[in-house]
């Protein structure tokens, strides 16, 4: 407390009040225990490490641009945004699993469980993303006539990386259900992006040309030593908090549970990352630039429901294993207004600077600005209901989520298809946003009607049903 009471001494008066009230908030979280302020803290871990693993991303990518040129860096954002999608797929939702269950096996004391549950997972993600490898491979060999012959190469090395990506998501899984949200994040968020620069500068070095070929070598290089590393570091913390001792496997029911998952994430992914997939099949790798800039650049903003989202499931799962609606309700609602409000600020920032920010990838990406203020626009709508897919899932609804992400998909699929022909990229902004839109009113929904829980960021926590209808 001292320490507190020294820094609102060195604040202006007329900003003591409120920040005072800032700064005990604040300590507050640092020092409480509770499965509340344990969230708390790793929601501000998460949201730290990923305004870093943000700017160093948007960092990034403005290398490669300037690096490799429009048109190459075109072909490489697509062909690793397919394979990050489908690699992150091949795990089939266990990484997720490990989230919704090892807080509850940790609870009951149940540690046979914990060993069982995370020793599979990892070994499930390794088959299943060798699976996925072989899948993509002998796709090439049948199909890959009627692809872009700029695209096969790149494929071809990407393909490589599914089992380290699958791996990664589950070693990823295991941490933020275990409240470790550095190592959850800084692999793929910090390392990774950093190592695939790094090694594609010392290729460039040692003579490799500046095409996405060289680029999709450094990032299937970076890939796998990201996993790897994480690997290690994942076992060695495992063995310090869990002794060795017998497993207990109960695959079925995992596989029950992840399955659904599987659909939902699947329908997610897609959603998400569904315009630069479109655009990269019906315009040329220019146009996918482009829109992967103005993405890119409003992925600033994204960060912060994914910040929020990787501290709430924990909580959910927590709090529901409790059967307390009451505080479900309140922490629905927190998390809706931790993700909204910073996401409101921060949207208007980077919009407001987004001239200057797209002129770093080159000149001819200033073309993107009015993508930027649209896609700003279904972000701040999905924001409204913040972590409300993670809610309903820690709730065992998966399968209602599956059927809301399947009708976001099928309007931003068809909006896509009915406005690019007609307005270019600004016909998939146009989608992309509505689709959030659209994804966002079915949550609001979907929450109010299976849990009671009027999930708004300007509604009261006290908004809800006394009846809790969770499995």
């Amino acid at each position: 407390m001292a320490v507190i009471e020294t820094a609102e001494k060195l604040l202006p008066a007329g900003l003591r009040p409120a920040g005072g009230r800032t700064l005990r908030m604040l300590a507050a979280v640092l020092t409480e225990g509770g499965e509340k302020a344990a969230a708390q803290r790793m929601a501000l871990t998460a949201f730290s490490i990923r305004i870093l693993s943000a700017a160093l991303a948007f960092i990034s990518q403005i290398v490669l641009a300037r690096l490799m040129g429009e048109y190459e860096y075109g072909i490489f954002v697509f062909v690793w945004v397919l394979i990050v999608v489908f690699g992150d797929l091949s795990c089939l939702g266990f990484h997720t699993v490990i989230v919704r269950f090892l807080p509850q096996y940790k609870a009951a004391g149940a540690f046979e469980e914990i060993r069982g549950l995370t020793g599979t997972a990892r070994i499930f993600a390794m088959l299943s993303g060798t699976a996925m490898l072989a899948a993509g491979m002998i796709g090439l060999h049948f199909f890959g006539d009627m692809i872009e012959t700029y695209y096969l190469v790149p494929i071809f090395l990407g393909l490589l990386a599914m089992p380290m990506i699958a791996l990664g998501d589950i070693l990823e899984g295991t941490s933020r259900a275990n409240h470790w949200p550095v190592m959850a994040l800084s692999p793929v968020y910090i390392i990774r992006p950093i190592l695939i620069i790094a090694f594609m500068l010392i290729a460039i070095a040692m003579g490799a040309e500046h095409t996405a070929v060289t680029a999709m070598q450094a990032a299937l290089v970076a890939t796998f030593v990201t996993a790897l590393g994480q690997y290690s570091a994942t076992l060695y913390r495992l063995r310090r908090h869990y002794d060795e001792g017998p497993r207990k496997v109960d695959f079925l029911a995992w596989l029950s549970v992840a399955f659904p998952i599987f659909l939902i994430e699947g329908v997610s992914f897609l959603l998400t990352n569904s315009d630069v997939i479109v655009v990269g099949i019906f315009l040329e790798p220019h146009d996918v630039a482009v829109y992967f800039a103005a993405a890119k650049t409003m992925a600033l903003v994204h960060f912060i429901n994914f910040s929020v989202k990787a501290a709430s499931g924990p909580r959910f799962s927590a709090i529901i294993a409790e059967g307390d609606h009451a505080q479900l309700a309140a922490a629905a609602t927190d998390a809706a207004r931790w993700t909204f409000w910073p996401a409101l600020g921060v949207g208007l920032v980077v919009l407001a600077a987004g001239h200057l920010l797209l002129s770093l990838f080159g000149g001819a990406f200033t073309s993107g600005y009015l993508l930027m203020g649209i896609l700003l626009a279904g972000i701040l709508a999905k924001s409204l209901v913040g972590p409300a897919e993670t809610l309903l899932m820690m709730a065992g609804k998966q399968n209602l989520c599956v059927a809301l992400y399947a009708g976001a998909l099928a309007a931003n699929v068809g909006l896509n298809l009915s406005l690019i022909p007609h307005y270019g990229i600004e016909g998939t902004a146009v989608a992309t946003a509505s689709a959030m839109a659209v994804e966002a009113i079915l949550l609001h929904v979907a929450v109010r009607r299976t849990l009671g829980i009027v999930l708004f960021a300007f509604a009261s926590p006290s908004a809800a049903t006394p009846e809790m209808r969770v499995r």
